[in-house]
């Protein structure tokens, strides 16, 4: 039996989800499928499961790597790139910022503008 149950997104929260939700859809070119003043919504061409982002005015940002009494982060998006060096520079162009902490060479870890951690890898 298949279940009755349909992945639509994963969802962040910020300070400003609409800012968050701008700085993505820069980041992957992906299609606006709502914008309201605490819900930004975008899905990737051609469908399928896509990312959300809500306002959280108490919004903490995870630490990377996070001590033990420090805010974990609960999850991170990974981002195939067909090129890490092209991949780090549009990153960088759309805001994103290099994490101090690298944990492989062939994975590139950044920060988003909320904070939350992302990695770049090529497969």
């Amino acid at each position: 039996m298949a279940s009755p149950i349909t992945y639509s997104a994963t969802v962040l929260g910020a300070p400003e989800g609409r800012a968050l939700g701008r700085f993505y859809q820069r980041l992957l070119d992906w299609e606006v499928v709502s914008d309201e003043a605490d819900w930004f919504m975008l899905r990737p061409p051609g469908g399928g499961a896509g990312l959300s982002f809500q306002t959280e005015k108490e919004h903490t940002p995870p630490t990377w790597p996070a001590g033990a009494d420090e805010q974990q982060m609960q999850l991170h998006l990974d981002l195939q790139v067909t090129d890490l060096a092209a991949g780090s520079r549009h990153a960088e162009e759309c805001g994103a910022v290099l994490a101090e902490f690298q944990p492989q060479e062939n994975v590139r870890v950044y920060l988003d503008p909320a904070g939350h951690p992302f990695c770049l890898f090529v497969d």
